[in-house]
């Protein structure tokens, strides 16, 4: 079971959230760099498609959840990737007491596709609950920490519901932090943005690109844009 890319197998038998289109959009479209961490990182998606993408980074990617961080570990160790990830279970918030070697400003490039659904009604399922809800990791830790691990030109990285796009944008400006690039997804071209992908950055000098895009056509097929971000990664 789980799901086959190109170069990589997802086993998600411990994992509350399974491969999703959010991951692998994100994996597919963030910025990378010599040093990468990936926040909570599932069963590590978007750190295997970011070692993929990128094949001079190394990757620590850390994750709360116990048995999503074993489902990790036997994914990266599957994996043609194995010698440049790093699986570590701690949360972002305790992330430099269990990282010796973790300074301020030591990544190019942060991702997250973090917990999302604020003040929503909460799953019994602890693991589902943790994953998808930002009580365990708040838009405001997410920002503090992220910004204390970046370079100064580093890039937080990250896919939220369009509906939370100006909380996160209104914490990351309070902290420091320019949006750099913006893309609105539509599921369908008539029907309206779900997702942001959203590019953060320390340098407020630069103009944020901003763009739309839309993952399939009336007829139910992958765009071309859609095509094009993940034909390294999904098998026709």
């Amino acid at each position: 079971m789980g799901f086959t890319f190109k170069q990589f197998h997802i086993v998600d038998n411990h994992t509350a959230m399974k491969v999703g289109t959010d991951g692998v959009l994100l994996g597919a479209w963030a910025q990378g760099g010599k040093k990468i961490l990936d926040i909570g990182t599932g069963t590590g998606l978007i750190a295997l498609m970011m070692a993929q993408r990128f094949p001079l980074a190394d990757i620590d990617a850390i994750e709360i959840d116990k048995g999503a961080f074993e489902d990790a570990q036997l994914n990266v160790s599957q994996s043609p990737f194995n010698d440049r990830i790093n699986i570590i279970n701690c949360c972002l918030q305790d992330y430099q007491l269990c990282h010796e070697t973790c300074t301020e400003g030591v990544y190019d490039a942060i991702v997250c596709n973090p917990p999302y659904f604020i003040n929503s009604l909460k799953n019994p399922l602890l693991s589902r609950t943790t994953a998808r809800h930002a009580d365990s990791l708040s838009p405001q830790e997410l920002i503090y920490h992220a910004k204390r691990l970046l370079k100064s030109k580093g890039t937080l990285s990250i896919i939220i519901p369009y509906d939370n796009k100006d909380i996160l944008e209104a914490e990351a400006i309070f902290n420091g932090l320019s949006v750099l690039k913006l893309v609105n997804i539509k599921t369908k071209s008539s029907k309206p943005a779900k997702r942001c992908l959203i590019e953060f950055g320390k340098d407020a000098t630069k103009q944020c690109e901003t763009e739309e895009q839309v993952l399939t056509t009336d007829k139910g097929t992958r765009t071309e844009w859609y095509q094009n971000i993940t034909q390294e990664f999904y098998i026709k």
